[in-house]
């Protein structure tokens, strides 16, 4: 079963009054459970394609659909609740909100919606990645290993169908990497997520069902694993 299908999209930016065109005609189609690795050098396009597919940014031109829904052209208030428990997104520099403690930073989308057992799903998540003593820490008392295990339970609060990853290991070392990689693929295993993720790690494209390479900005291959 497709879970996300992206048709024709196309990126454009005016810079001093020249057009650039950061993506040109992709179409990607991603099945239920499935991980997608997309790849390729600065520059090629990948982190504007994962903006645009899980609905942080409209596409010039094209169309993205998530779990039969047309998102491309839908308003912030119409994305927000699909965001909050459809999707969830990792990113490279973490964005933990640094008044916030360990355990307030998963609630907090959770919190949004009223859930009731925010703190218990919250908790349950730090155990899981084995941060359980760390729940009443600020973000500026965690190593960046441990922020980016904290941001991934913050997307895997509401537990969503679809998890976005952008470099979810680049700011960490060969070690740290490793370990939120595995944690990321137990989440994945556990909750039955489907899981997009941008990467220049060939490891973590070895791990994937399929890789994308894009290269200026078009779609130049798929593999499977």
């Amino acid at each position: 079963m497709t879970l996300l299908r992206a048709q024709d999209l196309t990126k454009t930016y005016t810079v001093d009054h020249q057009i650039i065109k950061v993506l040109d005609g992709v179409s990607l189609t991603v099945a239920t459970g499935e991980f997608v690795v997309i790849t390729g050098s600065s520059g090629s396009g990948k982190t504007t394609l994962l903006t645009l597919l899980s609905g942080l940014d409209h596409p010039t031109a094209g169309e993205i659909w998530i779990d039969g829904r047309e998102i491309s052209s839908a308003s912030e208030d119409a994305l927000a609740p699909l965001r909050n428990r459809t999707i969830g997104f990792v990113f490279q520099s973490f964005h933990l909100v640094p008044a916030m403690t360990a355990l307030e930073n998963i609630m907090f989308p959770a919190e949004l919606l009223k859930r009731r057992d925010a703190e218990e799903r919250a908790r349950a998540l730090l155990a899981t990645v084995g941060l359980s003593a760390r729940a009443d820490n600020l973000p500026s008392q965690l190593s960046g290993g441990e922020k980016q295990r904290v941001a991934l339970c913050r997307a895997m609060i509401n537990q969503p169908k679809l998890l976005f990853a952008d470099e979810p290991t680049g700011n960490l070392d060969s070690k740290n990497g490793q370990l939120v990689l595995d944690q990321l693929l137990a989440m994945k295993a556990a909750h039955a997520v489907t899981l997009v993720l941008v990467t220049h790690n060939p490891e973590i494209a070895a791990a994937a069902d399929r890789v994308v390479t894009l290269s200026d900005g078009r779609l130049r291959h798929q593999a499977a694993d």
